[in-house]
């Protein structure tokens, strides 16, 4: 009898000046980074099934979602929103998703059928008659039966109620269950249930929605022009933006920090280990053995008997990943470990491992980081640093 062998979906792949390439047969790359690290990715290193796209009949009726970027990309919340609108369009229903700032990532795979970006809103200013001209323009322009957002306090939520209210729309906020009939959501202090027809603005609750989608959308591209000059002189003297103060991110809690590089026993020298976080302008966080051995306050420990993080970013560096630290980590949307053990439990849980001494990444990330700065100037390297670090993971 022929026996078969399984090839490992997750088998390890070097990074080369060819592009990516797998570990097979004990066989290596020897280009490029190659020669000194071997990098272990899972989940994203394997190619799944093309998916089919949701629909290919012509559009009758849309569903519009808005959601400003991060960096380029949706976070989860606005992820979920936009799966909410896909999974319950029937097949004459077109998705349309409109983004505030710059996206880089794929509008097709996240379900939408098009894609309108307006790059001039930033994240980090405050434009909201700018944005509800701009969301009421494409609303205009579209007519669609209903306009999903999510429910949160950095902008979507309320670019949502302000739109209701200008419109007179029907709405329903904070939503936890939708379906293409009804929404429901907490009332009373979670002490009771309410449940309504769609209505014509949807506010959804973070995690009502499972992100992944069976299916694509056709991910077209829409060119939009929008001139907010005219309602940036109206709203002049009503809004002003204060900005933004820039503090060290040394002395953002952990709990807050969105960017953490995070020590652990592999980690021997720490002064290089403290001037690579402040090149990069994260956080720093340390595992329980780190902290017993005194080489960081106790303030710095991470896991179920410290802190619990919810940064888009987390490199752990030489932490092997007990259980107790990667529940302090459950939350954290992208983790990358840098250790010389492949096997180390904190690997399963990466969505990157790289296998290499933790003290030569260290130095090598501190001089490629420094470099971006000098290069782009240190404001715009420090808006980068995590979309460097995220796109690595795309």
């Amino acid at each position: 009898m022929t026996t078969l062998k399984r090839i490992d979906p997750r088998r390890p792949f070097t990074i080369t000046a060819e592009g990516l390439k797998r570990i097979t047969l004990g066989v290596t790359g020897s280009t490029g980074l190659a020669d000194s690290l071997d990098v272990v990715a899972h989940g994203a290193a394997h190619r799944e099934h093309a998916k089919g796209q949701r629909t290919h009949e012509a559009a009758q009726r849309v569903l519009l979602v808005a959601a400003h970027a991060d960096r380029g990309a949706l976070d989860d919340h606005a992820r979920q929103t936009l799966a909410g609108a896909a999974l319950i369009a029937d097949a004459v229903t077109e998705v349309v998703l409109l983004v505030f700032g710059e996206f880089t990532g794929d509008a097709a795979a996240l379900g939408a059928d098009k894609l309108i970006e307006l790059p001039m809103f930033d994240r980090r200013g405050f434009a909201p008659a700018d944005e509800l001209n701009a969301l009421t323009a494409v609303v205009a322009a579209y007519a669609p039966a209903h306009v999903f957002l999510p429910d949160n306090a950095t902008g979507d939520g309320d670019l949502g109620r302000r739109y209701a209210a200008a419109a007179g729309a029907s709405v329903a906020t904070h939503v936890v269950e939708l379906d293409a009939a009804h929404v429901a959501s907490y009332i009373r202090g979670h002490t009771a249930f309410a449940v309504g027809s769609l209505p014509e603005v949807v506010l959804l609750a973070p995690n009502a929605v499972e992100p992944k989608l069976p299916f694509v959308g056709a991910g077209e591209r829409v060119v939009w022009r929008f001139d907010g000059a005219a309602s940036a002189s109206a709203a002049k003297g009503s809004v002003r933006d204060l900005g933004i103060e820039e503090i060290d991110a040394a002395q953002v809690a952990l709990e807050e920090a969105d960017f953490i590089v995070s020590a652990g026993n592999g980690v021997s020298d720490v002064p290089a280990f403290e001037r690579l976080a402040s090149t990069l302008g994260a956080a720093i966080g340390a595992s329980r053995v780190a902290v017993d051995d005194g080489k960081f306050t106790r303030d710095k420990q991470i896991g179920a008997t410290g802190k619990t993080v919810e940064a888009s970013v987390y490199i752990a560096f030489g932490i092997s990943g007990a259980v107790q630290h990667l529940q302090g980590i459950k939350d954290c949307r992208h983790v990358i470990a840098v250790n010389l053990d492949a096997s180390a439990p904190i690997a399963r849980r990466a969505n990157l491992t790289v296998i290499a001494d933790a003290r030569e990444t260290i130095a090598a990330l501190t001089e490629a980081a420094a470099a971006a700065r000098s290069a782009r100037g240190t404001g715009a390297a420090l808006l980068n640093s995590t979309a460097v670090a995220e796109g690595a993971l795309a």
